[in-house]
């Protein structure tokens, strides 16, 4: 039931609302944080994010002071992080030459969905006088499936200079050329999604604002563990939840060639962060700094429950029909939606437990979240990407739970 806050914001003109209410949204994200220092770190991403909209701008700057780990002996000190590296080089592939660009897509063809009608169920809308005429439900799963689409392609590029950065800042000599692999594989990445959207679907989203802020901080942090934390585990760990599920429910055969390739890609990357942090945080760190970033993690998991909101297809379709808050309530109740959350985090949590950011402090806030189902799933290191895809194929669930 909506409050009386609520009832006068759904009051407000249109035009009032739309500034009003991402702002409001943003307060109450940060209310949520349970850490002030957490809280303190977020402030600034979520005051560009949110307040100031830098992400509905044409090109961003993020300033960030990392230091630069040079190391003059090139002896090789990390045996897993060098067989990670061998595999990156030998699984190269070539987005211009080794995907079929050729491929008919008919993004309005029902029979080859992109994203299958069930993902985005709209019977509820019915009961805020919101009905939609079959040509109508076709134009907005396109329209659903270049948001989507937008957004990896958006995280990708976030995930090129967080890799760009990382290899510079990180101590060993194999984490950087296996990090160099990366930076490539980012690359290959953002061009082929961006070549997708571009010539198949003809239409690109803006970036999220909450996947602009996580960015943001991401980037403007110094810390290289937090970027590795950031990128390595959070955003590529969530991504490859996501790609596995819309490779497993795509009938379009171009979009299920690319994510092929790309999650062999995504489950080398989180491998790499687990191998780069599991150490770190169990014995190099001060007990005050785990607890923070046993904090950080949780608050951005938070957050990225929130990102899949969809509200740019909102502003474009529904503004006028419905509120802000009746959206979100329709989002959060649709089944694709929720699968595509619970897929994401079965990527993430045994990974979180892996590096040892799980303790017995934090499982009732995971538990609470309805995170902590997953605790037992295979971590990054024991789930290749063939093994994934492999699974994808021949399992109905996500659920990749660790051997007995």
């Amino acid at each position: 039931m909506a409050t009386a806050a609520e009832r006068l914001i759904d009051q407000m003109p249109t035009a009032m609302r739309s500034k009003v209410e991402p702002i409001l949204e943003a307060v109450a994200l940060l209310r949520e944080i349970r850490n002030p220092s957490v809280m303190t770190q977020f402030m600034p991403s979520f005051g560009r994010g949110f307040v100031l909209r830098l992400g509905e701008l044409d090109t961003a700057k993020m300033v960030s002071g990392h230091a630069t780990h040079f190391d003059w002996t090139y002896e090789s000190d990390f045996p897993e992080m060098r067989d990670l590296y061998t595999r990156a080089k030998r699984n190269q592939w070539d987005a211009e030459m080794d995907v079929d660009w050729e491929t008919d897509v008919d993004p309005m063809n029902p029979e080859v969905p992109i994203v299958p009608e069930h993902f985005i169920d709209l019977s509820r809308a019915a009961d805020f006088d919101v009905t939609l005429s079959a040509v109508e439900k076709r134009r907005l799963m396109h329209d659903v499936a270049a948001w989507m689409l937008s957004q990896f392609l958006h995280g990708e590029q976030g995930a090129l200079y967080a890799a760009a950065q990382v290899t510079e800042s990180v101590e060993w000599v194999d984490g950087k050329l296996y990090g160099a692999t990366q930076v490539m594989d980012e690359g290959r990445h953002v061009e082929a999604f961006h070549r997708y959207i571009d010539t198949k679907l003809n239409k690109l989203y803006i970036i999220n604002d909450n996947l602009f802020t996580i960015i943001d901080s991401l980037m403007t942090d110094s810390r290289w563990d937090m970027k590795f934390l950031g990128m390595q585990i959070m955003v590529e760990g969530l991504a490859l939840g996501a790609f596995g599920m819309l490779y497993k429910w795509t009938s379009e055969p171009l979009l299920k060639d690319i994510l092929k390739y790309v999650i062999r890609d995504e489950a080398r990357h989180v491998h790499y962060g687990v191998l780069a942090l599991r150490d770190h945080i169990r014995t190099k760190i001060s007990e005050k700094e785990r607890r923070e970033r046993e904090d950080w993690v949780f608050e951005v998991s938070l957050l990225m429950q929130n990102r899949f909101m969809m509200y740019e297809v909102y502003e474009e379709w529904f503004e006028h029909k419905v509120s802000r808050r009746q959206w979100r309530e329709l989002v959060l109740d649709m089944p694709g939606l929720h699968e595509f959350r619970r897929v994401m985090f079965s990527r993430l949590v045994p990974n979180l437990r892996e590096i040892g950011l799980l303790s017995d402090r934090m499982l009732p806030y995971y538990e609470d979240a309805g995170l902590l189902r997953y605790m037992d799933g295979l971590d990054a290191t024991r789930l290749s990407g063939d093994e994934y895809l492999d699974a994808l194929q021949h399992h109905d669930d996500f659920e990749f739970a660790a051997a007995e």
